[in-house]
This record gives structure tokens, sequence and C-alpha cells, in this order.
């Protein structure tokens, strides 16, 4: 009889972890929607001719920094399928209509390493070649990988301080 109750133990702790993870995904969504300061921002095709300020910065693992050290905020799906990696040049343009529309302009080099997805403080990570790369959230669920898996990352090549790195693939 001692076994039901660890069965259930373990199948609510997993619950809390996958509603945790849902949470934590749909306040990422969120904040890609209105922006940290909570005005909405909305994405459009970068095939559209846009007028608007343009501003160019790099991406560091989260969001781009401008010029004058301003951080933009990047929605995380479009980083994630974008595999946008710390040192990429962006441009954002801010449309009349007050609409960001971000395009990558100039990657950085890129390697490829493979590593195992963990959890801790709230934030995913791939340990690979003896230390931990962040990952975002948006690349946990699109790629529905979990704790313990195996997943090819992308970093860049030309910064061993690099602490962001993309999924490339969930093995």
């Amino acid at each position: 009889m001692s076994e039901l109750p660890e069965k259930q133990v373990k199948r609510l702790t997993s619950l809390i972890q996958e509603a945790e993870t849902n949470l934590a995904a749909a306040k990422e969504l969120l904040i890609s929607i209105i922006g940290d300061d909570g005005s909405v921002l909305t994405p459009r095709s970068s095939q559209e001719e846009v007028s608007g300020k343009i501003v160019e910065g790099v991406f560091d693992g989260q969001v781009m920094i401008g010029p004058d050290g301003k951080s933009y905020p990047v929605p995380a799906n479009y980083a994630s399928k974008s595999k946008l990696v710390e040192g990429d040049i962006m441009k954002l343009t801010i449309a009349d209509d007050g609409s960001f529309i971000y395009k990558q302009i100039g990657p950085t080099e890129r390697r490829q390493i493979i590593g195992t997805l963990v959890q801790h403080d709230g934030a995913y990570y791939v340990e690979a070649n003896g230390r931990e790369y962040r990952i975002l959230l948006a690349s946990v669920t699109y790629f529905r990988i979990k704790e313990g898996d195996q997943v090819t990352i992308i970093v860049p090549e030309d910064n061993p301080e690099a602490t962001w790195a993309a999924v490339e693939a969930s093995l």
C-alpha cells in the first residue's frame, strides 16, 4: 500500500512542474505580445514596406541592445525559431503605428554542440562541454524537450563567454 502514495506524489510533482512550465511559457508569450512596458507590440511581416524609426543592435540571448544601451524586447518565439545567438546583429524597425519588426542582418559565426537539458532556478539550461548555456523557454516548449533529454545547441564561435544558446534540435 505504501507504493500508491509514492506514485501519487511523483505524479503530483510531475503535474506541478508541467504547470510551472506552462505558466512560464504563458508569461513569456504575453511579454512577447505586450512588451516589458505593457505597450502592445504588433508583429508584421518583414516583407512589408514599413516607414518608421530604425534601430540596429546586438542580440544578447534574450533582448536586442541598441547603440544607446537601451533594451528592446525580441519576441521569444521569433528568437527561438530564428535560432538567434548572442552577438547576432539585428535591425528593429519601429513602425509609425508603434509595431516592432525585427530582422537578423548580421549573424555571428556559429558552432553546434550536444548537451543535456537541465532546469534550476526557474530557468532551462543545456549542460555541454563542462558548462551550462541558458536557453529560451520558447525553445523548450517548441521542441517539447524535457529534463535529461539530449539536444543540439548553437553557440557563438567567437564568444567563449557566451551564456545563452539556441536550440537546433532535440535528439
